[in-house]
Formats: C-alpha cells, sequence, structure tokens
C-alpha cells in the first residue's frame, strides 16, 4: 500500500469519495489478478479510514490543525489507529506508559513502540516508567485502578507541557460493549450503562465506530505488525473473563449481539443526556475554588429516592449504590463520618456532604522558609515582604494576609499541618487555645481541618494561616521589622 498510495493523498480521496460517490480516484482497471487484488485492497483500506473520518467529523472529535497526542502500547487497537492517524494526514506525537508490570515483555513493548514512533512517523515520542505495584499498594488501589490513574495523569500533564489539543486513546465498540457488561454487574446506575464515551474532556476516542474483529482483520490486510499482551488471556481480571468468555457465548446465541448492545448504549447515553439536564438544573452540586464539591442535606432529603439522586451525583467519584445507601442512612446522625471510595472520600458535615479526591501525601511533612525567601508555590502560593512598622497597620482585616513581627521570629519558619495536641494564643484572646477547640468553633469541617496548613517559628504556631496569627507575634508599639505574608488561595 505504501508504495502505491501517499497517505495524505488516499486520505483526501476517501473524504472526496463520502462527500462525492462518483469520485474514483487512481484505481487500476486492468483485470489482471494482481490489480484485482490490488483493488480490492485499497477498497478495504478506503473504507475503514472512510468511516474513521466519519466518525471524527460526526463527533467533532479533532481537526487537521490540531496536534494529538496519541496513546499507543503496542497493541493491534492502537497500532491501527496510529495508522490511521498517519494514513489520514494528521500531525500527531506519540505516548507509551511502560507499567513494568511484565519483565522483559513490558520493556520490549517500550522499544518496539519508540522504534515505531521515531523510524516509521517520525513523531515525538514520550514514555514514562511506573512503578505501579508500588503506587497501588501506597493508594491502597487495584493494580488495574492504580495504572489508570497513572496513565491519564502522565497523558494529561504531557498534552499540556508539549501543547497538543487532545489526547486520543484506542478504545472501540467491543471495549464499550466491556464495560456495559462490567458495570451491569457491579449494579452500575445509568452513567456506568452508557460506555465509554466518545469525547471525555480532552481525552478522545477515534476508534469506537470499529469492532476487535474489524481492526484485527485490518491490521491482518495492512500488514501492521503489533504486540500481544500476555496479560489479555488471564482470566482473573473481570473484563479478561467478559471478553474471554461471555462475548463468545453471546455471539453463539445471538450473532448481531453487538449491534443490538451497541444500539442500546446509544439509547441509554442520549437518556443519561436528558436526565443530566434534569439534574444540572438542582444546582446540587458545587464546586468551590479550592476543588472541594459539596452537596446540600437539606436539599439532597427532598429528592425522592434522595439515595437514587445521590448516587447519581457522586457514582462517577466512584462510590457505588451500596455506599450511597450507607450515607443517606446517616444524614441524621452526627457529623464527621467518612466514606470512602477507590479515589475520593465523602465526609458528612452538619450541613453538607463534603468529597474531595483522597490524599496521598505523606501526613507530617514540614516544608521551610529561610529569611531570604519572598514567594513560595509549594505546598501552598505565599508571598512574603518585609516592611518598616511605620508603613502598616497594627493587623490586617483579610484573613488570608499574616503582619507578624519579624524580629520575634525565629527563621526558617515551618509550614506545616495540624497535629493533635497543638495550640496558640489566638490573637485579641487571653491565654491559650487547643487548635481541635479553635476548630470546632468555627465549625470546621474533618476536611477543612485537615487541609488548613499552620506557619511556625521554632516549635511555636506563629499563624493558622487563613484564620487568625498568634498573639505572640503580633505588631506593637515597639516592632520596627514587619513580615507581611500574604496567601493566595
Amino acid at each position: 500500500m505504501q508504495s502505491i498510495f501517499n497517505g495524505g493523498d488516499v486520505a483526501q480521496l476517501v473524504e472526496q469519495r463520502t462527500e462525492n460517490p462518483c469520485v474514483t480516484g487512481s484505481i487500476p482497471v486492468v483485470a489482471t489478478e494482481k490489480h484485482i487484488e490490488r483493488c480490492a485492497f485499497f477498497y478495504y483500506f478506503c473504507l475503514m479510514l472512510a468511516r474513521f473520518l466519519e466518525h471524527i467529523k460526526k463527533n467533532s472529535l479533532c481537526g487537521k490543525s490540531g496536534k494529538i497526542l496519541l496513546a499507543v502500547s503496542g497493541g493491534v487497537d492502537s497500532m491501527v489507529m496510529a495508522e490511521l492517524f498517519y494514513r489520514a494526514g494528521y500531525k500527531f506525537g506519540i505516548i507509551h506508559c511502560n507499567f513494568q508490570l511484565r519483565g522483559e515483555e513490558s520493556d520490549a513493548d517500550e522499544k518496539f513502540v519508540r522504534e515505531l514512533a521515531l523510524k516509521k512517523y517520525k513523531s515525538p515520542f514520550f514514555v514514562k516508567r511506573f512503578d505501579t505495584k508500588k503506587s497501588a499498594e501506597q493508594n491502597k488501589l487495584s493494580i488495574q485502578e492504580a495504572a489508570r490513574e497513572l496513565r491519564y495523569a502522565y497523558f494529561e500533564e504531557t498534552r499540556k507541557k508539549e501543547h497538543f489539543s487532545s489526547i486520543a486513546t484506542a478504545h472501540h465498540a467491543d471495549d464499550s460493549i466491556e464495560t456495559f457488561f462490567i458495570n451491569l454487574l457491579r449494579g452500575s446506575g445509568i452513567s456506568g450503562l452508557s460506555g465509554i464515551p466518545v469525547k471525555q474532556k480532552n481525552i478522545i476516542r477515534p476508534l469506537l465506530f470499529a469492532s476487535r474483529n474489524e481492526i484485527e482483520a485490518f491490521a491482518e490486510k495492512n500488514n501492521i505488525t503489533y504486540r500481544t499482551d500476555s496479560s489479555n488471556k488471564d482470566s482473573k481480571y473481570l473484563r479478561n473473563k467478559i471478553r474471554n468468555k461471555l462475548l463468545p457465548v453471546m455471539e453463539q446465541i445471538y450473532p448481531p449481539y453487538r449491534n443490538a448492545i451497541g444500539t442500546t448504549i446509544n439509547n441509554l447515553r442520549n437518556t443519561e443526556a436528558i436526565y443530566r439536564a434534569y439534574l444540572e438544573k438542582s444546582s446540587l452540586l458545587k464546586t468551590d475554588k479550592s476543588g472541594l464539591i459539596t452537596i446540600s442535606i437539606k436539599e439532597l432529603k427532598k429528592l425522592e429516592p434522595s439515595s437514587h439522586y445521590l448516587f447519581e451525583f457522586i457514582s462517577a467519584f466512584g462510590f457505588n449504590k451500596y455506599v450511597c445507601d450507607d450515607i443517606c442512612n446517616s444524614l441524621d446522625e452526627i457529623s464527621g463520618k467518612i466514606f470512602l471510595s477507590p479515589t475520593h472520600r465523602l465526609v458528612k458535615d452538619r450541613e453538607n456532604l463534603i468529597i474531595e479526591k483522597r490524599n496521598t501525601k505523606e501526613p507530617g511533612q514540614a516544608f521551610f522558609l529561610n529569611g531570604d525567601i519572598k514567594q513560595i508555590a509549594n505546598p501552598i502560593k505565599l508571598k512574603l515582604t518585609v516592611k518598616k512598622a511605620s508603613s502598616l497597620k497594627a493587623f490586617s482585616a483579610d484573613k488570608n494576609v499574616a503582619l507578624l513581627d519579624k524580629d520575634k521570629l525565629v527563621f526558617p519558619l515551618t509550614i506545616r499541618k495540624w497535629q493533635k495536641g497543638d495550640y496558640f494564643y489566638p490573637f485579641g484572646m487571653k491565654g491559650k487555645k487547643k487548635l481541635s477547640d479553635f476548630f470546632t468553633d468555627h465549625k470546621l469541617s474533618v476536611i477543612d481541618k485537615e487541609n488548613t496548613w499552620l506557619l511556625c517559628s521554632d516549635d511555636k504556631i506563629a499563624w493558622v494561616i487563613g484564620w487568625r496569627i498568634d498573639e505572640r507575634f503580633k505588631i506593637t508599639d515597639r516592632s520596627q521589622n514587619i513580615l507581611q505574608v500574604k496567601w493566595f488561595v
């Protein structure tokens, strides 16, 4: 094929043929066996490419002017996807994840994809190796969940850094059907039964129009080489059980099951769109600047059945139906109860249910500020300015600004999270107060408490950041040098 047709010319011809069936292109007409074989070869190739381009156009997945980041594992699906993007004349880069789960086989996959990107397609290539098992253990996730989290985080990081418009994954129609059955067995709501979305934020799925058999047949007819993941045959994983055992039986019972289930998925997807439009009008979910998501308990109680509504609201964060039932049963109980999903946690507060991504950072980590530091961005964004006392008021009404007597501070200063037993002398009050009691007085939720940072001088709290400075470090008539610390939320 490559010796007969240029990729860009083929794509242009296919686009013309989809718009005008009368366009024939330069197909040989001499009826020799070799020409007939080539014509059939060309027709099959053009048919797949035409469906590919039609799928992209119909779903507005990407434009020719943008750069696409192709997630290529080396398997048949991603190899066919790369070939189609190449033949269609798109600008793209290739990204690969080595999860180091299959030893030499994983390294061979990486080498294979690297050579494909650099030698055949001459495209930018990005790769990263992960200690997936360690990540799964640290975050209390399954290997599959950990790999997914690592993969998509790396994809998005690279997309932003290298200025790609979107990320293309090689999910196909069978993947969507498998996802349908997985979620069906897990008691999923309507969202889970809608299969794999064609487009999701910066992720596009340009192969969802094709089945696994069609992709494998295309690879065979076009001599596309690929790697086979030995773990795909291991039926200890639910997806592999469905793929290797359930779907073959489905095909025996009802051969056109793919089309039937595909139609059902599409109907459910359209139903979900209507349902989501209704749910969005309720404005029950609110997200603040820090990324915390809240649901009003009072408003949730007005909805019946509240457990079903809650499930539809929070299933996207990994919470299943049974956890949602437990949450609803706890709505009238005391605050502070915590419910976990693989990726998020939900805290039942006084008036709201609060959802946030689970924190995987090591507890007790401290950050140090030397006297010459003027600005930091990690762990929080702070700007430090030294001024003369005569130029400032004795205190700031802005909770995000602290004015401290610099000469009373001991450097380096420390930024850390609060710990049990912490106390300070709240500005404007006499005597010391336990930080836990201060939080209770101000009705901080469990999440608010955990997200509160302290600025410390030696072993003393100088500022409960965003709340109150310590009386011991306030400005007085004798203060000469002032440290102004501004927190950018």
